[in-house]
């Protein structure tokens, strides 16, 4: 049996004919760049979120660059952030200038750790972003106790966690500025690039939407310099289709992967944790094994497609050898680095295909040893 690691194909085919009658609308308005169908998209994805704005953009690489420069964050600013995340939310803090500080995880929710957060907070500090990481939220509240406290700006990287909720609340709605990927395997994915800043602050999503279309307010009227990062009107019309279809999505995700920990409950490896007050999308269903690279080899062996989300903690990439960090900096980043293993998952496979996984996994896979003080 074949289990590919995201099938992005099986998805297009249960909704091709929305997705087509959608692309030709858009040929026919030639609504390329702006226009009604992007406008569309951002008040209906400002509906889903319950938020007041959402300004499309090429990408959420942009989207948090654009959130950090219109909340003022530039050079001799420190921005905090979680040590195990895609590359692209520390970048982001250094296209704008800033410092980027990193701070360890906690060990069961692989979320940024707000003890650890507290403690790298210096009177540089301007900004944290914490990262809903594997679609799990981070812990919001304390977050934004501690950021109060500090007098710090919150942009929430929810580029995993679309519809994730925590209590009745969607993330993306408890801080500053939350910004969202709609890169192609996301939960809430385009047919290309695109990404999105939403927020509550009216001044700040008017700055926003200048600033990603060459800071102007009309064609040639231009109040500052700033970055072209426009979301095209093919995607925003694709994404309004999808938009649809998400909650729809999410549970099936959800189901297959309280599917893969009943199956596995009892093999000793490291699951993820189903929250008890918060909604878990399962953008990924990571597990923590000791002969990861050793299971990942054999299970392709076996026609499973896995992945690895991420290899290199960030502050141990060369690109940021300038910090000065060390490994043992980032205890559990580090190790969980080494550990970490993305098991297929979407919403169009099937409970047989979960099954076939697991029999395979358990057959290869090593239990860690857990650290959690």
């Amino acid at each position: 049996m074949n289990v590919p690691f995201v099938d992005l194909k099986a998805q297009y085919e249960t909704i091709r004919e929305e997705v087509n009658f959608a692309i030709e609308q858009v040929l026919i308005e030639s609504a390329f760049i702006g226009g009604r169908f992007v406008r569309e998209f951002e008040d209906a994805f400002a509906q889903y979120l319950n938020v007041a704005h959402c300004i499309g953009v090429g990408n959420g690489t942009d989207a948090l660059f654009i959130a950090l420069r219109c909340l003022g964050i530039g050079p001799g600013d420190e921005v905090v952030t979680a040590a195990n995340s895609f590359v692209a939310t520390s970048e982001a803090a250094t296209m704008a200038g800033a410092r980027v500080v990193f701070v360890d995880c906690e060990p069961e929710t692989y979320n940024i750790a707000p003890v650890k957060l507290e403690e790298a907070i210096t009177p540089k500090t301007k900004a944290v972003i914490p990262v809903h990481l594997y679609g799990r939220p981070a812990d919001m509240p304390t977050v934004m106790d501690i950021a109060r406290r500090h007098h710090l700006f919150v942009i929430e990287d929810a580029a995993q966690a679309h519809g994730a909720m925590i209590a009745d609340k969607r993330v993306g709605t408890f801080g500053h500025a939350a910004c969202f990927s709609f890169y192609p395997g996301k939960n809430l994915g385009a047919c290309g690039d695109a990404g999105a800043v939403v927020t509550n602050d009216e001044k700040l999503a008017q700055k926003v939407r200048m600033t990603a279309n060459h800071g102007r307010c009309s064609k040639y009227d231009h109040e500052f310099e700033g970055v072209n990062s426009r979301m095209d009107g093919l995607q925003a019309a694709i994404l309004k289709v999808k938009l649809t279809h998400l909650e729809m999505w999410t549970q099936k995700r959800r189901t297959l992967a309280l599917l893969y920990s009943q199956l596995l409950k009892d093999s000793g490896l490291i699951l993820p944790m189903e929250p008890s007050d918060a909604r878990h999308v399962y953008h990924l269903y990571v597990i923590r094994i000791r002969n990861r690279d050793e299971v990942k080899e054999k299970l392709h062996q076996q026609g499973i497609s896995s992945g690895i989300h991420y290899p290199i903690a960030l502050p141990n990439l060369a690109a940021y050898g300038y910090l000065g960090y060390k490994p043992d900096d980032f205890p559990f980043a580090t190790k969980y680095s080494k550990e970490i293993l993305s098991l297929p998952l979407y919403a169009e496979m099937s409970e047989q295909q979960v099954q076939y996984v697991c029999e395979e996994l358990v057959k290869y896979a090593s239990p860690v040893e857990e650290r959690t003080k």
